[in-house]
């Protein structure tokens, strides 16, 4: 009997969450499964990921192949890693991620585009430096050009 490890959805259209389990693969999605490893809720922010470590490696050792996603939520969670540390392999535990703040938040906000300001107009000042610098250099030696141009010329014409 080959045994995965995978998503089964709960809850009503467009609000999913999801049951991480075993199931035999001749299974339905939502169907019967063998045992319930933990539980996946994208909609949070950051996602919430509650996975029984020691129930997935007890799986993952008696051969249960997971899904795509339901290996990423096994990473996450770090029984990937502990499974793969116990067959011998050398493996970063991840730490969970940061909780994320919303971009629409105006305090939040606020505080960088001050500091973007602050750097943005010190560059353009550098820049503006430089480019004045480089544009009276230029400047300057077309015109002495011009003018010994012009000089040459003169004396030519006072020659003859």
């Amino acid at each position: 009997m080959a045994v995965k490890i995978r998503l089964a959805q709960r809850g009503k259209k467009k609000t999913r969450t999801y049951r991480v389990v075993v199931a035999d693969a001749r299974s339905p999605r939502d169907g019967k499964f063998i045992e319930d490893l933990g539980f996946y809720n994208p909609h949070d922010n950051p996602s919430t990921v509650d996975i029984d470590v020691d129930k997935a490696v007890s799986w993952l050792d008696k051969g249960a192949q997971p899904s795509e996603r339901a290996q990423k939520i096994l990473e996450i969670s770090g029984a990937w890693a502990q499974w793969r540390s116990t067959k011998g392999e050398v493996v970063s535990i991840p730490t969970p991620p940061e909780p994320k703040i919303k971009s629409s938040s105006k305090a939040h906000n606020k505080p960088e585009e001050e500091a973007t300001e602050e750097v943005s107009e010190e560059a353009t000042e550098e820049v503006s430096e430089e480019a004045t610098e480089e544009v009276s250099e230029e400047a300057t030696e077309e015109v002495s050009e011009e003018a010994t141009e012009e000089v040459s010329e003169s004396e030519e014409e006072w020659v003859k």
